[in-house]
Order: structure tokens, then sequence, then C-alpha cells
């Protein structure tokens, strides 16, 4: 199989549930730390080979294209005050990728963003990243995993992570039988009623999909919640000849789209930092006695 050299981003939500953060700011603009969400992911789909970026992006979304764009001011005023590093930092962001912005027009579900990209992508494999999904790997990026697994079989493959009972129906769930942490899935379904989940494997923020993705998803009708549900391709790729495999992934799997989730996340990252981690310890044993 080819290599998976372009990724697609949706990133068109209006992300209410962090409002009102997001009033006026993309939600993929809230800082990790002091990195932007959507940066982080992007550099996860870097470090896997891929050369191409497309974002979905909607109305009022200007500020990713401009994160990703050089900024000569500012560039060029930390040059003058001595703070090259600094600036030759800001000038690499704007070189991690050849960054493709298409719109989606109407907020017509995941499938429908997805789609949006089609032409931007051409007719080959796509990489699909959910800026919600952090995968916290260093070694081996969590979108690369997966893009082997499609290089060796040709059939899609998918990040899957076992969830707690009774959550079934937040997720698209999938079953098959799982071998040495890839399962060739037979059955999946989006957002089952509780109770009628086949298994409790979801698939979660990551997919690489060969090329006949995009026919089955211009013919998706709309699904759960009048949307075109990305799962509800993926079911016909279930059913023929590419197949789809979920794969457990190695990493740290931070759900930023969450508020607690994106508390930890910082955390974590925060933790990461050999300059930072003794002071933020300090702070959350100070937070703690406060609290008590």
């Amino acid at each position: 199989m080819s290599k998976v050299r372009k990724a697609v981003i949706p990133a068109a939500g209006l992300g209410t549930r962090f409002l009102p953060a997001t009033k006026a700011i993309p939600k993929e603009m809230l800082p990790i730390v002091d990195v932007p969400t959507i940066q982080l992911v992007i550099d996860e789909a870097v470090r896997a080979g891929i050369t191409d970026v497309v974002v979905v992006n909607g109305r009022h979304k200007h500020a990713i294209e401009d994160h990703f764009d050089h900024a000569y001011e500012l560039e060029h005023t930390l040059r003058e005050r001595g703070n090259a590093k600094l600036a030759d930092e800001m000038a690499a962001i704007a070189n991690m990728a050849r960054l493709h912005s298409v719109r989606q027009k109407a907020p017509l579900g995941l499938g429908h963003a997805v789609l949006a990209a089609r032409e931007a992508v051409g007719d080959e494999a796509v990489a699909v990243l959910l800026g919600d999904d952090l995968v916290d790997n260093d070694r081996d990026p969590a979108i690369g995993q997966l893009a082997r697994v499609y290089e060796e079989t040709g059939a899609g493959a998918v990040m899957v992570m076992e969830v707690p009972a009774g959550k079934e129906h937040m997720y698209g769930i999938v079953a098959g039988d799982m071998v040495n942490g890839r399962m060739r899935i037979r059955e999946m379904v989006e957002k089952p009623k509780p109770g009628t989940a086949p298994s409790r494997w979801a698939i979660v923020g990551r997919y690489v999909l060969p090329p006949t993705i995009w026919g089955h998803l211009a013919a998706t009708k709309p699904g759960a919640g009048g949307e075109i549900q990305l799962t509800d391709a993926l079911a016909e790729l279930v059913k023929s000849k590419d197949g789809i495999y979920g794969v457990i992934v190695e990493g740290t799997r931070h759900d930023a789209g969450d508020k607690l989730g994106y508390l930890r996340a910082n955390l974590a990252y925060a933790l990461k930092r050999p300059a930072l981690r003794d002071a933020v310890l300090e702070m959350c044993r100070e937070l703690l006695d406060i609290t008590k």
C-alpha cells in the first residue's frame, strides 16, 4: 500500500462545552500548558510522516489559520530583542506541514466534515485525527501506528479502547475478535441505545482509511441525530473487501473535549516538563491542603 501522506482534522464545531471561553476563540486553540491543542495533534501527524493537513473549518475560525502562518512582526521583534531561539520556534510552527483549510458550511456531522475535505485530499488514503483527543506518545505517534496497519494490510485502521459499562451509548462501538491488540472488526454501531451495544470497544479519535472511504461517505444518508455519521460509512467499509481493523494504540489518551479531561491533560503535559514538574507537584499539594 502507498504511504499515508494526508490528514484531515475536523475543526468546525462550536465548542459549546467550553463556553464562554470558546465564544470568540476556537476550541482547538485552547492551550495545553502553552501549546494550542490543535498544534499537538498536527505535531503527532507530522511525526508520523504526514505532509499535508486539511483542517475542516467553520466561520470565525481564522485564528487557526493565523497560528500556522508566519507572524512576521512577532518574529522580527523577538530577533531584535535578542531572542532568536523563540523566534525560530515561532517560525517553525508555520513550516510544520502544508496546511489546507476548507469550510464545512453546515453542521451536518463528522462524516459530512470529513467528506468536505475530499477534493483537497484526492483519491488516496487519509488519516483523520479528532482535535478533542490527544494521544501522548513521544516515541511512536498514534496515527503512525494505525498507518502501519493500513500499509501492511490495505484495510482501514481505527483506534479503539474499552469503555466502562454503561458508557457505550456515547461512542461508536465495534465488535470482533481481538488478537494481540488488533481486532478484525465484524460489527459497528454508532451510539447504541443503552443495553444494546455489541461490546465495550469504542472508536476514539484516530482513523486511517483507504481511498474507498470517499465513495461510502458520499453515499451515506443522515443517521443518528439527523447527521451524516462517519461510523455509518465505516460500517459499509467493514462489509467491503477492504475491511477495518480496530487497534489498541500505545500511548496515553486524554479527552480534551471534556472539562476534567482537559484539566488532566494540562497537568499531565506540564508534569512532563522538567522546568515545571516540581513546581506543579508542589502547587497540587498546596491545593489539596487548602481543600481539606
